[in-house]
């Protein structure tokens, strides 16, 4: 068989990520203090670029506001009733940057959690976002803080977005001892729940580690430690109810109490000391950094949110054409040439990055503000489920983008300060025309309830667990019911005929 060579023309499109896009990709995901610190060794580097000083010269002359890039979004009017808001959501909107660059589309990346709080949430880590350097301080060792502790227990344990964010507020207000520093009713009340939200919620923070934290109080920290341990009795209830009683070393008033002989009295005193008064004082401090916000939302008297940018986030460059031709026309070598070209490239390239930056950040902030209007207007009961893709088709933008932009940015609105992901949730579609979307956690719920309520004879199949969530207006895949039955660890019907046959022989 005789070897031939000839010459094909073949047309294909490949993704290539050259240096200026890998670094436009890695400034949109970086947090204002990241981009900061980048933006400063920039300005070392490059004798092209020079800080813009006239923003600084403009806000001293002014009373100190956020302002910046700014957009308005149609909200729900104050004037109508609870009715008429839910109907008026979703309002088309048309997009303003229809030039948006697309070149990410086949990258994705997911996010790690983060913590938020009250007004001032945990920036993230000192890792380097350039994997072609060494960032030495992310090796330093340091103590996990309690507010890092009770986040990551609260990220594992409660999934519905309106929920983790009244925990994220709960924990914001424990202080370095453990101790909950504000009232259930205030938050409530400023987040527009109902005050037995707060309380469902504090509930289940109350068995997070270390066990003790979130009490009120000394009594109440002591007595969630005893619950623990099963040993809060009746009389151990009234001693630590009486415990100036217990510091006066009154055994007589506590034996009349606690209906137990002095012995009794003691042991429990004993055993009082070994419980810890300040549960939070195990876990490493560290100052509190109040957050600033990179979006600011705020209400208009016609109803819409003003959505703005805070310019105390955006670092200002300018590239300096006066130096550029100075020293050109003294640069002979080629190597000199060859430097201030890249130097040029590398300054343009970098204002376009950062312009684009700001106007992405603005576009997706614009979209969540009008996803999660009702959330804004009527409290944390209406938080919408909402995801990634929903944002992305919404702005005509790859999920990956949407990402990278809510990772590490903050956006202050009147309910209070919050990571723009923590408004994304996992969203279950309705199986009727039109219905709303269901949140995961709320689907969760009602797939434990259905198996509770089971009865020994007909045993639920996830077939059957998926039909009974269709009729009730639930669209949900057979494989998704088992993954959320055992991330309940709950048993496969199978397993659960067995252990019902069995229990029903032994009764008999």
């Amino acid at each position: 068989m005789a070897l031939m060579q000839r010459m094909d023309l073949r047309q294909g499109q490949s993704l290539v990520m050259t240096p200026q896009l890998q670094q436009a990709i890695k400034l949109l995901q970086m947090s204002n203090l990241e981009l900061q610190a980048y933006v400063e060794g920039e300005l070392e580097r490059n004798p092209l670029l020079e800080r813009d000083e006239r923003g600084e010269v403009a806000k001293s002359d002014q009373p100190e506001q956020a302002s910046g890039d700014t957009d308005t979004v149609a909200g729900l009017s104050a004037n109508e009733s609870n009715e008429d808001r839910l109907r008026t959501l979703d309002t088309d909107l048309e997009n303003v940057y229809t030039h948006e660059a697309r070149a990410d589309a086949s990258s994705r990346d997911t996010p790690a959690p983060t913590e938020s709080g009250w007004a001032s949430l945990r920036t993230s880590s000192g890792v380097s976002l350039d994997s072609g350097e060494y960032d030495f301080s992310s090796t330093l060792a340091r103590a996990e803080t309690l507010g890092e502790h009770l986040t990551d227990q609260l990220n594992l344990n409660i999934l519905e977005p309106s929920d983790r964010i009244i925990g994220q507020i709960l924990i914001g207000m424990v202080n370095e001892a453990g101790y909950l520093t504000s009232n259930p009713a205030d938050i409530a009340e400023f987040l527009g729940t109902t005050t037995d939200h707060v309380a469902r919620v504090l509930t289940v923070l109350k068995t997070f580690d270390p066990i003790g934290v979130f009490a009120a109080d000394l009594e109440e920290c002591l007595a969630l430690q005893l619950r623990e341990r099963d040993r809060f009795d009746p009389a151990m209830a009234t001693l630590v109810g009486n415990l100036n009683l217990v510091a006066k070393r009154d055994f007589a008033a506590l034996k009349n109490l606690c209906k137990v002989d002095l012995d009794d009295i003691k042991d429990m005193i004993a055993e009082l000391k070994h419980l810890n008064p300040k549960p939070g004082h195990a876990f490493g401090s560290e100052p509190v950094q109040p957050v600033v916000p990179d979006v600011f939302v705020r209400g208009s008297q016609d109803g819409t949110w003003a959505v703005e940018l805070n310019n105390e986030t955006l670092p200002r460059v300018l590239f300096n054409n006066q130096y550029l031709s100075k020293v050109s026309r003294t640069a002979s070598r080629e190597e000199d040439k060859n430097y201030l070209s890249e130097c040029q490239a590398n300054a343009t390239w970098l204002i376009k990055s950062l312009d684009q930056r700001a106007k992405t950040i603005l576009k997706v902030a614009r979209e969540i503000v009008r996803q999660q209007d009702a959330f804004l207007v009527l409290g944390v009961q209406h938080l919408r489920p909402i995801n990634l893709k929903t944002v992305a088709d919404a702005i005509e933008m790859h999920e990956s983008t949407v990402s990278r932009v809510t990772s590490n940015k903050y956006m202050a609105t009147p309910r209070g300060t919050y990571e723009l992901k923590y408004f994304f949730t996992t969203a279950i579609a309705s199986s009727t025309l039109g219905g709303d979307s269901h949140s995961a956690e709320s689907v969760r719920q009602r797939i434990k309830e259905m198996i509770a309520a089971e009865a020994p004879a007909s045993i639920l199949s996830d077939d059957a667990i998926v039909e009974n969530l269709k009729r009730e207006g639930v669209e949900i895949a057979r494989r998704t019911v088992a993954k959320y039955r055992e991330s309940l660890n709950i048993q496969s019907s199978i397993q659960r005929r067995r252990v019902a046959r069995s229990e029903s022989r032994q009764g008999n």
